[in-house]
C-alpha cells in the first residue's frame, strides 16, 4: 500500500511523492551551511566598492556534509554528537525549520518534533488553551487534539489545574504539561531532543514506563538527540555518531555509544596560570602527565596499563600518589597513599603501571595523579608538590556485557549471600 509523503528538492521545495516500504524517514546528501559575516557594507557604496575588489563580506560554514541515513517503521534511532556536531542543525532540517542547502528529506506520515520544552506555550492562557494551541502548532485539528486530550492530562497529573493560566504553574508543572504534549500527540514520528530527563523523579519513572512501551509498539517511531549514551544502550535499536558534519558510525547503537564515549575522553585544551604553568604544575614541577598505554575502552578481563611522565629535579626524596575516581558514580575508588610509590629517579622520567579491572563493573573512570615531598613531621602524610588537573589526567572506560552499570563492584568482586541459620 503506498503512502503519500513530502520531501525537499535541491531546491527546497516542498514536492509530493510515493512510497510502499516501511521507511518512513528519509535523508539523502543532506547538507547545510551558514554565512557568517566577515564585514559589513554601511551603504550602497561601500557594497559595490567590496563587490568590484571581490569581497564577499561573508564566510561560509559547513555544518552538514552529504548526510544519508533511513528510519524504519517502529525503530527507536539514535542521533548523537558532542557540541557543535551539527546533531541539532540535522535535527531542525528533519523537523522543516530548516530547509537543506542539497539534499532532499522524505517524510512518510505524521511527525510530532519537540526540540525545546514549552515552544509555543503562552504564559497568559490556560493550561487547556496551551494544549490545543501547542497541538495545532504540530498540525493536529481541534478535534484531533479534543480525542488526545484527556490521556496529555492523565499523563501530565494536572487534572485539577487545567484552568489555570500557565504562568501560575511552577516549572516542574509547565514541564510535565509540555512534555505530555509531544509524547501523547498521535503522531507517527516523534523527534526529541535532549528532553529524557524531564520533571521530578517520580515523572522521570513514568517516561521511562512510557519509553518501554512505545519501543514494543511496532508502528511507532522515534527519533532522540541525546548525550546520554545509557538512554542510547537502553532504548536505540540503531542510532549515528555525526562529528563535524559527517556521519561517522551508522548502525549499532553499542558501537556508536562507546566511540561517543571515545571522543569524550579526547583531551581539551590546556589552562594555564598566570606564569605559563598549566593547572596542577610550577616550577618545581613543570610536567606532571599520565599516559595511557592499553586501549581507553577496556573489558573487565583487562589490565590497564599507563605511565607517569614527570620532571622533578630537587635532590630529595619524593614519592608519586596515585587515585582512581569514579566519573560517574563519583567518589575515590582507589589510592594508593600518599607515601606508598617511592620515586628514585630525578629529571625527566617515566614511570610504567597497571592495574586490574577485573572487580569493577561499566563505568568511566579518571587517573590522578600527585607529586609530592616529606613532611617535616614523619607522622603526617607528605606534602603536595603538584598535581595533574583534568587535561594531565587519564579518563578511560569499562565496557563489558557481563557486566552491570549500577553499582561500582561486579557480581564476581562481591555477593551477599543468605546464609541459613
Amino acid at each position: 500500500m503506498s503512502e503519500t509523503i513530502m520531501n525537499t528538492n535541491d531546491e527546497g521545495a516542498v514536492v509530493a511523492s510515493e512510497r510502499s516500504d516501511d521507511v518512513v524517514l528519509s535523508v539523502k546528501h543532506v547538507g547545510k551551511y551558514f554565512r557568517l559575516p566577515t564585514e559589513q557594507a554601511t551603504g550602497l557604496k561601500q557594497a559595490f566598492i567590496n563587490w568590484t575588489k571581490g569581497i564577499k563580506g561573508y564566510k561560509e560554514q559547513h555544518v552538514l556534509h552529504d548526510i544519508n541515513f533511513d528510519v524504519h517503521r517502529g525503530d527507536f534511532f539514535g542521533i548523537v554528537g558532542r557540541n557543535g556536531s551539527g546533531k541539532s542543525t540535522l535535527l531542525k532540517i528533519i523537523s522543516g525549520i530548516y530547509v537543506p542547502d542539497g539534499g532532499s528529506v522524505e517524510v512518510n506520515g505524521t511527525l510530532v518534533p519537540f526540540i525545546e520544552l514549552g515552544v509555543g506555550f503562552n504564559p497568559e492562557l490556560t493550561g487547556r488553551e496551551n494544549v490545543y494551541l501547542n497541538g495545532a502548532l504540530f498540525g493536529f485539528s481541534h478535534d484531533e487534539i479534543a480525542a488526545m486530550y484527556d490521556d496529555i492530562v492523565e499523563f501530565a497529573e494536572l487534572e485539577e489545574f487545567m484552568d489555570q493560566k500557565l504562568k501560575n504553574y511552577s516549572s516542574g508543572m509547565q514541564v510535565r504539561l509540555a512534555f505530555s504534549v509531544a509524547i501523547k500527540a498521535q503522531g507517527d514520528i516523534l523527534v526529541l531532543d535532549e528532553v529524557l530527563a524531564v520533571g521530578d523523579e517520580a515523572f522521570q519513572r513514568k517516561c521511562d514506563d512510557y519509553f518501554a512501551h512505545v519501543k514494543r509498539d511496532p508502528n511507532k517511531t522515534v527519533i532522540l538527540v541525546t548525550h546520554d549514551m545509557g538512554a542510547v544502550k537502553k532504548y536505540c535499536n540503531k542510532a549515528i555518531l555525526i562529528k563535524d558534519g559527517d556521519i561517522v558510525v551508522d548502525g549499532n547503537k553499542d558501537d556508536v555509544a562507546n566511540r561517543y564515549t571515545l571522543e569524550n575522553l579526547e583531551k581539551k585544551e590546556q589552562k594555564t596560570d598566570k606564569k605559563g604553568y598549566p593547572t596542577g604544575l610550577n616550577k618545581r614541577v613543570p610536567l606532571l602527565k599520565i599516559h595511557s598505554v592499553s586501549p581507553r575502552m577496556c573489558k573487565s578481563s583487562d589490565t590497564f596499563k599507563f605511565d607517569v611522565e614527570y620532571e622533578f629535579n630537587e635532590d630529595t626524596k619524593f614519592f608519586l600518589a596515585i587515585a582512581l575516581h569514579d566519573i560517574k558514580r563519583g567518589g575515590v575508588t582507589y589510592d594508593t597513599g600518599a607515601n606508598t610509590l617511592v620515586m628514585d629517579q630525578h629529571g625527566h622520567q617515566t614511570v610504567h603501571f597497571e592495574m586490574p579491572l577485573e572487580l569493577f563493573n561499566n563505568g568511566e573512570f579518571r587517573l590522578v595523579a600527585s607529586l609530592r615531598t616529606p613532611n617535616a613531621d614523619p607522622h603526617q602524610p607528605s606534602d603536595m608538590v603538584a598535581f595533574t588537573n583534568d587535561d594531565n589526567s587519564c579518563e578511560f572506560v569499562i565496557r563489558d556485557s557481563a557486566n552491570r552499570d549500577y553499582a561500582l563492584l561486579s557480581d564476581r568482586a562481591m555477593q551477599i549471600r543468605q546464609v541459613e541459620e
